[in-house]
């Protein structure tokens, strides 16, 4: 097997290695290795033992994401990078729900494979590659989905990670091809999913368990979603016998994908699409009028240098809803900025509830499903948090 260049770690600082954390900062860095951008390198502590192999980025904060610890194997084989893959199909395979065929497949450091996000819509699958080390193994991870048995592969390029990590691929089709939208099945409601212009990869697939619990709420109810983008929470609530819900999202497209994925399920129950800026809409609706809110919206925070503007934000959103939804009604309230932990989150919740004036009381405490796991090692990869809240 080949030598890899090595990065040398300073004096005290292969703890958190040896902890199996898979990142190392460039402030841990004693020597960095002779290599280039995306190169395999090992990982030495400062005496010079081999502590694990990952994908090197000089230009990066993080100048190494970690994807193998212990003595090395062949990383040029397509064998290993499939047994990675073999793993990860094998914890969705047996825990997905039934009439379900949209999950993700691959999630970054919670599956131990950095810089690769992978979710299939029915038979296809949309990858996206995060860092220059999985660019440089295109080839070879293409090989492991093919031998794992998936033949359409389209690859959904990532602004950040062209800018950030200098990753050159374009978007197109890797593997196969297939027309978008697609239709895919999720706890038997069908959605339309836009993977080559939606937003991500083309839905949210992170919100599925959170959209079946709120099924639970919505019989005989009036439903507000905000920040709906195509309806997820929607289809759930109509399909549970919703009244009356009504989907807002400040993107005209979002809201005709939307009322596209009511029209596609028929569920019974009155929907309106509205196309407006859900601030606005918070602050000029009716009071007294929704059972059950949702609250799902995008990252206010994509840095740390935003939480602060972010926190105003979801507590501005909150204490509306709280002002506004009914006695007793039952709100769903979310973050998916990795930058606000679950402690904060809850202190703006409960912030928005003090001046608002009104009881609340937490009935669950939310985050993401099983197939975007988070690697024990890496907290870091729990971003999606999220309260259903009662407010009297």
């Amino acid at each position: 097997m080949m030598k890899y260049p090595a990065l040398q770690l300073k004096v005290k600082r292969e703890r958190s290695i040896l902890l199996r954390h898979p990142w190392i900062f460039s402030g841990a860095v004693q020597k960095l290795p002779q290599a280039k951008d995306g190169d395999i390198i090992a990982i030495q502590d400062h005496q010079g033992k081999n502590l694990g192999f990952g994908f090197f980025s000089p230009k990066s904060q993080i100048v190494c994401r970690i994807f193998h610890f212990g003595a090395q194997e062949d990383f040029e084989s397509v064998s290993f990078w499939q047994s990675k893959l073999e793993r990860a199909a094998a914890l969705r395979k047996a825990w997905l729900p039934s009439h379900t065929d949209c999950y993700r497949l691959l999630h970054a450091e919670g599956d131990f494979l950095p810089g690769i996000i992978a979710d299939v819509y029915g038979s296809v699958v949309v990858v996206q590659i995060l860092v220059k080390g999985t660019e440089r193994l295109k080839d070879i991870l293409m090989e492991a989905f093919k031998a794992c048995g998936y033949s359409t592969i389209y690859l959904k390029s990532k602004s950040s990670s062209q800018n950030i990590e200098e990753v050159g691929l374009s978007s197109g089709f890797l593997m196969g091809h297939a027309e978008s939208p697609v239709v895919a099945l999720e706890n038997n409601v069908r959605f339309e999913v836009d993977f080559i212009d939606g937003q991500k990869t083309g839905f949210f697939l992170d919100q599925r368990d959170n959209r079946y619990l709120l099924g639970q709420f919505s019989q005989g109810k009036k439903v507000l979603n905000t920040f709906c983008y195509t309806g997820g929470f929607s289809l759930y609530a109509l399909a549970s016998g919703a009244s009356e819900v009504v989907s807002v999202d400040i993107s005209k497209d979002a809201i005709e994908r939307c009322n596209r994925n009511v029209s596609l399920n028929n569920f019974p129950g009155v929907h309106t699409g509205i196309a407006a800026d859900c601030f606005d809409y918070l602050k000029d609706m009716p009071g007294d009028y929704f059972d059950v809110i949702v609250l799902d919206p995008p990252a206010f925070a994509k840095n740390a240098r935003a939480v602060d503007n972010a926190s105003r934000g979801y507590k501005q959103i909150n204490l509306r809803a709280i002002q506004k939804i009914k006695p007793g009604g039952i709100l769903f309230t979310f973050s998916c900025s990795q930058n606000i932990d679950k402690l904060l989150f809850q202190k703006i919740v409960f912030g928005a509830a003090a001046d608002a004036g009104r009881n609340v009381r937490i009935l669950h405490q939310l985050h993401q499903p099983f197939d975007h796991p988070i690697n024990i090692f890496h907290p870091e990869g729990e971003y999606l948090k999220g309260l259903v809240v009662q407010v009297e």
